[in-house]
């Protein structure tokens, strides 16, 4: 019996075989994963509630038929009437007394922000931990921020950057297709108040006790859990990844890496080493490249992919 030729790695299969690493690793059953679908559905959840309780607040103070009387006033007399904002941020001001050491008694107070949006005053942060998935299934880098931390000045810092920002909205360009809805115009209009008063979200504080103060704080704390969240996956997965490809780097041969997926519990299959190769073949195999060569619309990723699929399952058979 012939003694099967041992599969030698090079960059491009130990990079493919740390790709299968890394998803496992952010498979969707992981210990960092499950706490972070748990912190976005606790902040959807808070979310409904908050929208209740702002409302509840902010017409308590501003009942519905004052905005109607402003409204009439600006119809009449302009700017001069008064000041309306259809507004999603709103800022809560708790006031209690405080004692020093030598009891002396003091006024003091607490302020939180609610922001609807999806940056949420977060830098952008949010928004990349809200949608991580997503972005991944795209193809994009929702972790840069955590990833290259250190070093922001690397142009895939800000390629990547661009990459998250553009596809949720928070950059847009004048050639864009207008009539798809992005996440962060999306979540500006979920929901709004009409306020009384400017664009400014400080120059508007609506005074509630403690209790009420502590409730709308949850809002903020699911908010930062989220983020929180996000930054765990990657510090979780990196430190793995790390020491993986230190090992992957020593190892020669492919049954090695196998062995060590073995342990522990990944699938790793040769086959995921002859994707790239194996595509390359079919697609570029004479029949296949005399038809890309004739004048005719070049063929796409996604066509070349099915042509591969096509070719490998033709194979198996």
């Amino acid at each position: 019996m012939q003694k099967q030729k041992r599969i030698t790695l090079n960059s491009d299969k130990r990079k493919t075989i740390a790709d299968v690493f890394q998803n496992h690793w952010e498979r969707e059953d992981s210990p960092v994963m499950k706490k972070y679908d748990e912190a976005k559905k606790h902040y959807n959840n808070i979310r409904e509630q908050m929208k209740t309780l702002v409302e509840t607040i902010v017409r308590k103070y501003q009942p519905e038929e004052d905005v109607e009387t402003i409204r009439g006033m600006t119809k009449k007399y302009g700017d001069s009437g008064g000041q309306l904002y259809h507004d999603n941020c709103f800022r809560f001001q708790h006031d209690y007394e405080k004692v020093d050491h030598e009891g002396n008694i003091t006024n003091d107070y607490d302020t939180c922000n609610i922001d609807f949006g999806l940056d949420a005053g977060k830098s952008n942060r949010f928004g990349h931990a809200y949608y991580r998935n997503e972005l991944k299934e795209k193809g994009y880098n929702p972790d840069f921020k955590y990833q290259w931390k250190d070093e922001k000045r690397n142009p895939r810092y800000y390629e990547h950057e661009e990459q998250c920002d553009k596809w949720l909205g928070y950059r847009n360009s004048s050639n864009e297709d207008k009539s798809v809805i992005k996440p962060n115009a999306e979540w500006e209009n979920d929901f709004r108040l009409w306020v009384i008063g400017t664009s400014y979200c400080h120059t508007r504080q609506f005074k509630v006790d403690e209790d009420t103060y502590k409730v709308l704080n949850q809002f903020n704390i699911a908010v930062e859990n989220l983020i929180q969240c996000h930054e765990n996956i990657f510090d979780y997965v990196d430190k793995k990844m790390q020491k993986l490809r230190l090992g992957l780097k020593s190892y020669r041969y492919f049954d090695q890496a196998k062995s060590l997926a073995d342990k522990l519990g990944i699938a790793l299959n040769e086959s995921v080493l002859n994707e790239s190769s194996s595509m390359a073949l079919s697609v570029y195999s004479p029949e296949n490249l005399a038809s890309l060569l004739e004048d005719k619309v070049e063929m796409t990723r996604e066509e070349k992919i099915a042509l591969f699929k096509q070719k490998q399952s033709a194979t198996i058979m």
